[in-house]
């Protein structure tokens, strides 16, 4: 894969905001380097959709919805509500965590419900699904990705970023796992323009960065 030039990688990049203690004037300053470098999306918490989209709201940059962040563990129908109010507040996109213990209770058909809500709840927006592959076994992480192909959205993620690095080879078993048309985003300490490069090389459609200025440093503009 020959290299990607430094607005070819931006446009990869989910700018990613998750810090609990985020004030208005760090998401105006996302939104800002969002804007400046051509970044694909601002992915924020719930509460800073509204404020996000009009920051953004004359741009083709994305507004990204974070949903049961971060562990996933809550009720099925709170998470279809917060999909809800982040789509009356002008979310381009939902980025929701799976319900790891529900799937590794074997209950296949309460997960696939949920994720089939989700994405009915988007009201056709694309929604990417958290796997959090580092906690997961190779059978569970299959059946996540089986379940996430049948239920209409449209992205696997490997992670939050809060328990593991995504990884190469995390990033090549979801691409194996969905095939080559479905989106794999990967997310989780990706700090360098060498790492990003890596995992898009690997299969990754998208990645998502707490940093995304420091991915880009190391390229030309």
């Amino acid at each position: 894969m020959k290299a990607l030039s430094r607005a070819e990688l931006a446009r990869c990049i989910d700018h990613t905001l998750v810090g609990p203690q985020a004030s208005r004037s760090d998401l105006a300053r996302f939104c800002t380097e969002a804007r400046d470098n051509g970044f694909h999306g601002v992915c924020v918490h719930g509460s800073r959709v509204e404020q996000a989209y009009a920051l953004l709201e004359d741009t083709e940059i994305k507004v990204i919805s974070l949903v049961g962040f971060p562990f996933g563990a809550s009720d099925a129908d709170v998470k279809r509500y917060e999909t809800e109010v982040a789509i009356d507040h002008g979310a381009h996109e939902i980025e929701m965590v799976l319900n790891l213990g529900r799937l590794k209770d074997g209950d296949a058909n309460y997960v696939l419900r949920e994720l089939r809500d989700i994405a009915e709840a988007a009201d056709e927006r694309p929604v990417n699904v958290i796997l959090e592959t580092g906690l997961l076994t190779p059978e569970e992480r299959d059946l996540a990705c089986e379940l996430a192909l049948d239920s209409g959205v449209q992205f696997v993620c490997t992670g939050t970023g809060l328990s593991a690095a995504a990884s190469v080879a995390d990033v090549k078993s979801l691409r194996s796992a969905v095939g080559e048309k479905f989106g794999v985003k990967a997310a989780g300490w990706i700090t360098d323009a060498k790492t990003a490069m890596a995992l898009i090389e690997a299969g990754a459609t998208r990645v998502g960065a707490t940093d995304g200025m420091a991915v880009l440093s190391s390229l030309p503009k």
